[in-house]
């Protein structure tokens, strides 16, 4: 069974929903999961798991500043995340608002880490985006996410 963790930060509600729908799909995907907001997220949690999946609301096209500074910190933990699976939700009040690029800004981060992140053939192919409250279509797309991580990670985990 792999182990998930999910840092999330919300000021609204929006993406600790989307944090909520993720876990759905990566618990029934067998995924024993751990939900955090960003502020009681530490580096030893990012070195336990063997999928980490990022969300954050978006503000001028970057994650939040409380994310980016976990990120920061987890230089600390630099080379032993490698191998880990990673993945990154996003949302924003607009259309165009920057959600791409919030999930890509994650995604950067994990994979300086040299972690292993899969794209989406299909929907939101780096991850999910949400423009205010999670409609079912984003729904849907978190679930998946959830679900790939765990899949992935588990596949890994067992060699």
């Amino acid at each position: 069974m792999a182990k998930i963790l999910i840092v999330f930060h919300s000021r609204t509600g929006n993406t600790e929903k989307m944090a909520e729908l993720v876990a759905e799909g990566a618990r029934a995907a067998g995924g024993e999961v751990t939900v955090k907001p960003v502020a009681e997220a530490k580096n030893d949690d990012l070195l336990a798991a063997d999928g980490v999946i990022l969300g954050s609301p978006t503000y001028y096209g970057h994650s939040a500043g409380v994310m980016r500074s976990f990120l920061d910190g987890s230089v600390k933990v630099h080379g032993k995340l490698a191998g880990k699976v990673g993945g990154a939700f996003a949302s924003s009040h607009n259309i165009g608002g920057g959600n791409e690029t919030t999930v890509l800004d994650l995604l950067h981060a994990l994979l300086i880490h040299g972690m292993v992140v899969q794209g989406n053939v299909s929907g939101d192919h780096y991850g999910p985006v949400s423009t205010g409250k999670p409609d079912e279509r984003v729904a849907e797309q978190c679930r998946d996410l959830g679900r790939r991580v765990s899949e992935l990670a588990g596949r890994l985990a067992a060699g």
